[in-house]
């Protein structure tokens, strides 16, 4: 993506440039103008027809599965399910497995709480979960595949870890689950949208993700892909009209779940969400998905390198294949809130998480702005 391309998205789509320098995607992503005005359309469509034309609301939401499908790259549409959020999503798989005492689940240290929260809760049920230590800023892969045994059910691991930026390799991982029949179950937030996937070749089982990181989607809309390999693994907790094959029959009710992931949607979506996300989902797939990746790594690795330049340590992997959107690091004497602090001051936006300070830069941002937060960060005493 050369520098006319990066102007022109930051100049149709990303009106936050005019406001602040924005590095902050990995805690919630602005709107693209695209997926406001098609938010805003559809609202005043509502207001002027109430549901004469939900059919065509409902086609939107099918449209804008489809993109998600082939962002993600699921073989079908229907192995992708609109959630609220990564938690939703996670807590559906948790609680849909037929589990049976001593069962083990292999995951990571300092994983965000939604990828904990759903495997802890089933220790009432006599599932263990082992988590990888991080070491260096780093899960070593190794360690998390010699931790696989013969009662290991389900690898649950962030793509890209919140916390540290590092990036697992999902291929090497998926491969050694679907080898020992092992369900491989991603958290996709920090890479979705910034970074190249595709689950069908990562042999990924599960992926969720929420829209309002990288995805520069809006709060409370999801993905949940769910393979047609393992669908029959996991059971519907919840059920409705929409997760029912016959989704229009309301008076000849029969128990039997709509094909593919979609069962996991009980009822009515949220449509708003979903049409703005779409509109995010476009301007990727316009995009294609290694030039994105291309360069957001690009501003990640301006961004790492300037601030060990600064006498920050990197916490970050700087290895082939392990870097992501974002780089953790920490100051010789200044605390990570305080260094956000000192930035939101002059209008530049990251974040603090696990005690480090935390950018991650998306495609849209310029090089410019890289280097007017290492300056600001530079003139600290």
């Amino acid at each position: 993506m050369d520098a006319a391309a990066v102007r022109r998205w930051r100049d149709e789509e990303f009106p936050v440039t005019r406001e602040c320098a924005y590095l902050n995607h990995a805690g919630c992503g602005p709107l693209p103008r695209r997926g406001v005005e098609r938010m805003q359309a559809l609202a005043d469509l509502v207001s002027r027809t109430g549901d004469r034309r939900w059919l065509e609301r409902n086609a939107e939401i099918d449209r804008v599965r489809g993109l998600a499908a082939r962002l993600l790259g699921a073989r079908q549409p229907h192995e992708i399910a609109f959630v609220e959020n990564t938690s939703g999503g996670l807590s559906l798989v948790a609680g849909g497995i037929d589990w049976r005492p001593g069962d083990r689940i292999v995951s990571a240290a300092l994983e965000f709480p939604s990828n904990v929260y759903p495997w802890m809760q089933l220790a009432a049920r006599g599932v263990d979960l082992v988590q990888i230590p991080e070491r260096d800023g780093r899960i070593d892969n190794d360690e998390l595949l010699a931790a696989l045994d013969e009662r290991t059910r389900m690898v649950a691991l962030s793509w890209v870890q919140y916390g540290s930026g590092f990036r697992s390799d999902l291929a090497r991982i998926g491969a050694a689950c679907r080898e020992r029949g092992i369900l491989f179950v991603v958290d996709g937030i920090q890479g979705m949208g910034a970074l190249e996937i595709d689950v069908e070749r990562d042999g990924i089982d599960v992926c969720a993700g929420s829209s309002h990181k990288w995805l520069l989607g809006p709060e409370g809309v999801g993905l949940l892909y769910v393979s047609d390999r393992v669908l029959e693994q996991v059971r519907p907790i919840r059920s409705g009209w929409r997760s029912m094959r016959k989704t229009f029959d309301w008076t000849d009710l029969e128990l039997t779940f709509a094909t593919g992931a979609r069962r996991f949607e009980s009822g009515t979506l949220n449509a708003y969400g979903i049409t703005a996300l779409g509109g995010a989902l476009e301007i990727f797939l316009e995009i294609g998905a290694r030039d994105l990746e291309r360069r957001v790594l690009t501003l990640a690795d301006r961004a790492a390198d300037g601030l060990a330049a600064l006498g920050f340590q990197v916490v970050s992997s700087r290895q082939p294949g392990e870097t992501s959107g974002i780089v953790a690091a920490l100051h010789p004497r200044h605390a990570a809130g305080d260094l956000v602090k000192h930035l939101a001051g002059r209008d530049v936006v990251a974040a603090a998480r696990v005690g480090r300070f935390r950018v991650s830069p998306h495609f849209y941002n310029s090089e410019e702005e890289i280097d007017r937060m290492l300056t600001e960060l530079a003139a600290l005493p």
